[in-house]
Parts: structure tokens; sequence; C-alpha cells
């Protein structure tokens, strides 16, 4: 499911495109497939809230994302493991 509907207010449709790539990496990046699982309204707020602060790289996005779940996850790992 795309970020739109975690969107509350108006975006260009060139600011959505790129929160959706942005979202997409770093699901993928977290490993989470299903886009129903309630985790995944987590990442893309976060996402938003990231792009919405000036970050405008769906890359430089998503690693941001990603150093935030690091820096919160209880585990200390957010991302799979490779084993």
């Amino acid at each position: 499911m795309p970020i739109r509907r975690f969107i509350t207010g108006e975006m260009k449709p060139a600011e959505v495109f790129r929160l959706n790539i942005a979202y997409a990496k770093t699901l993928r990046r977290l490993g989470l497939v299903d886009r129903c699982d309630p985790i995944t309204e987590i990442v893309g707020k976060k996402v938003i809230e990231v792009g919405c602060s000036g970050v405008t790289d769906p890359q430089e996005i998503a690693e941001a994302v990603l150093g935030y779940f690091r820096k919160t996850c209880p585990c200390g790992d957010a991302e799979p493991s490779s084993n």
C-alpha cells in the first residue's frame, strides 16, 4: 500500500512520489513485507515526518528512519540479521 494513506495534509505529487520511494526502501531494509502489519503505519508516519523536515532524497529519508529505529529498538538492531 502506498504511503498516501498516512498523509493527512496537502502534498504535491512529486513529494508523495519521493516519500513512497523512501517508504518502500525502509520497509525492504526492515524486512517488512505485509503492508497491513501495524508497524508499517509507524514506519510510514516516521518517513513522512522526516520527509517534511526538509530531507528530500528518498535514500536519506530511509537512512534517517532506519537510524531512528536503531536508536529506539529495544533489541538494538532494527534490521533483520542475515543468518
